[in-house]
């Protein structure tokens, strides 16, 4: 799932295999982009906020708009801006090996360097941007659970200011929390035995459940296996999420599944105390 340590982990994919290289070509495949051409433009770093993936560039010198040069020589920086919702995804290929991640018809941009070839399959809210103005994508966001931001204690104080909403949407709700997704919710909740319908004002202890949130995710960064049990073999690595009537780890009982605002969730009825009435 392309949660923040997804995320994370692909940012990291994209500066190994880019950063420092000058592009030598770019097609995007997306309308408001079209035009758009980074041939010469060289990349400077791939960084995730959250579950937004920030590709930062310099235009070359000659490009860059009086007053926007960077002090030491380059040309004006601006952002690539992608964020990968359920379906996206970027791949690194090296010059000349085929493209077998997705369909042709996914791509939606293709950066083209001396090294290698990195290509974006479905990727949502492509944008540009001048650098300095980031914060007009991802400024909203809570602290990042995998960011040198993350501070839990603002994380606690951005949860508590709606305590009438369930903690299932709290804690999919980005403003208070940068990366956590649909399955680190319900592993999350499991693991702390709260009910995803649970208001935020009677969540026993929201510093513990934000804790627990930001060591799940870094115990995940730097692969692309997700696991909250701690096993990494197929089937085993989640408590609850995918595993709707299959019994519970802990106690046997079927696992549940239902809608919860705009997303399904999975929990335990006798793991986790039953959803309150109304």
């Amino acid at each position: 799932m392309p949660e923040g340590d997804t995320v994370w982990n692909t940012a990291r994919v994209l500066h190994r295999a880019l950063a420092g290289a000058r592009l030598t070509g770019s097609d995007f495949r997306v309308p408001q982009l079209a035009a758009t051409d980074l041939t010469g433009w060289t990349v400077r770093e791939s960084a995730s906020r959250g579950k937004h993936l920030l590709l930062r560039l310099a235009a070359p010198p000659e490009d860059a708009p009086p007053g926007d040069v960077a002090p030491e020589g380059g040309g004006a920086r601006w952002t690539l801006h992608s964020h990968l919702r359920m379906e996206g995804a970027w791949r690194a290929y090296a010059p000349g090996e085929r493209w077998t991640a997705r369909p042709a018809h996914l791509i939606r941009v293709v950066l083209r360097a001396p090294q290698a070839v990195a290509v974006g399959y479905h990727l949502h809210e492509l944008a540009l941007v001048p650098t300095t103005e980031e914060d007009s994508l991802v400024g909203h966001l809570g602290p990042d659970l995998l960011g040198t931001d993350w501070d839990p204690a603002e994380a606690v104080r951005r949860l508590a200011a709606h305590p009438d909403v369930t903690i299932g949407e709290a804690l999919l709700d980005q403003r208070n929390l940068a990366g956590v997704g649909n399955l680190y919710k319900c592993e999350i909740l499991f693991l702390r035995g709260v009910s995803p319908w649970t208001p935020v004002r009677a969540v026993p202890d929201l510093a513990g459940t934000v804790a627990l949130a930001q060591k799940l995710l870094a115990a995940n960064r730097g692969r692309w296996t997700q696991s909250t049990t701690g096993s990494l073999h197929r089937g085993q690595t989640s408590y609850v999420y995918g595993r709707r009537a299959q019994p519970c780890r802990r106690c046997g009982t079927a696992i549940r599944k239902e809608e919860l605002g705009e997303r399904v969730t999975y929990w335990c009825p006798v793991c986790q105390p039953e959803r309150p009435a109304g």
